[in-house]
């Protein structure tokens, strides 16, 4: 059993997915969409009750998975669904790529995504972002000629950058392998790469409910590619029954009233851009630009100050440091307008 025991060992050492802290007044930590009211999605949530029968297993997927191709206008076979996009990226790392894979990804990426690479002994090639926050497009093509599969999440956790679509499109075609392309945030951003997916089979696109949505506690996400990656995926690779009919019947009926999200996707976009020009208007931090909904800012050396202050204030963000040569990282979430309000106010109270 020794073996048995060296593993233990080994996985002990791993740094794993950190969980941000959940208790707190004002929580701006984990990227959440608090704009939509609560009783809206628990609305969803008790209408989506009185049509389910949990004493049978999940059988409702389809007529989810048709509402995803009604609202995203692309075909059912090109939709497989996952117990949020976490789930998928495990799963397709565990079954396409090996110890001998090499994964080009940027950093920082996704910490989830670096976090289970180091689980199954992957290895990754690195491409840092500039001082400013944007990766070089054509660092990364080059260095995209030595890799197996690339890892891209677009816009970027936790910088919120995005390539345009032209240089998006660059990559995609100087690369034959397969590639990740992670559009957790991309309700926020200026395009999302659907479309692509007919020209590209080799494209794998992740998305989720969990950021524009609001239903981040129910674990719904999907991928979008070529029909003969997505049927092998649900027919060989995923769970039987991954997701609770409770969720999937609530995915539709969110999927009907979609319209509803319009409105808090531009608030969210709108505030996330008057918290930069308020932050810059500090002038004490560096403020990266975003298409995410989320911020990321270079307190230098006031960072852990800044952050704990603010804990202690009820107000809790990520702290990241060190990235790159910035060395003070802090990442805020977009929340409501009252949210926003009272973490400029408290920035400013602590820079008196």
């Amino acid at each position: 059993m020794n073996w048995f025991y060296e593993k233990i060992n080994t996985l002990s050492k791993l740094n794993t997915y950190e969980k941000p802290l959940c208790k707190g007044l004002i929580k701006m930590n984990s990227n959440e969409n608090f704009v939509i009211d609560k009783q809206y999605q628990t609305n969803i949530l008790n209408n989506a009750a009185k049509n389910c029968d949990v004493r049978i297993y999940p059988n409702n997927h389809h007529e989810f998975i048709k509402c995803l191709s009604k609202h995203h206008k692309i075909s059912s076979n090109e939709i497989a669904i996952g117990s949020g996009s976490d789930q998928i990226i495990d799963l397709l790392l565990a079954n396409f790529a090996t110890k001998k894979t090499r994964i080009l990804v940027s950093s920082p990426t996704f910490s989830f995504f670096e976090a289970r690479c180091k689980l199954y002994s992957i290895k990754t090639t690195n491409v840092p972002f500039s001082n400013s926050m944007i990766l070089d497009l054509d660092e990364f093509v080059s260095k995209s000629a030595h890799a197996d599969m690339i890892y891209l999440d677009s816009p970027n956790n936790p910088t919120g950058f995005q390539f345009s679509k032209a240089n998006l499109v660059k990559i995609i075609k100087n690369f034959e392998g397969p590639i990740l392309l992670d559009e957790a945030y991309c309700d926020f951003a200026r395009y999302s790469a659907l479309e692509l997916i007919k020209k590209h089979n080799n494209l794998l696109i992740l998305k989720t409910f969990s950021k524009a949505f609001g239903f981040a506690g129910l674990r719904l996400g999907y991928l979008v590619a070529n029909q003969n990656i997505t049927d092998i995926f649900m027919r060989s690779i995923q769970y039987p029954y991954p997701i609770s009919s409770l969720t999937l019947e609530a995915g539709r009926l969110l999927l009907q009233n979609i319209k509803k999200f319009s409105s808090v996707i531009d608030l969210i976009k709108t505030e996330r851009d008057k918290m930069i020009t308020n932050l810059r208007k500090l002038k004490v931090f560096e403020v990266f630009n975003s298409q995410a909904n989320f911020i990321l800012f270079d307190a230098k050396d006031n960072y852990l100050r800044i952050y704990t202050a603010l804990a202690e204030q009820g107000i809790l963000i990520r702290k990241l440091g060190k990235i790159g040569n910035h060395k003070g990282c802090l990442r805020v979430t977009i929340g409501t307008k009252d949210m926003n309000s009272k973490f400029l106010l408290a920035i400013r109270d602590l820079l008196l």
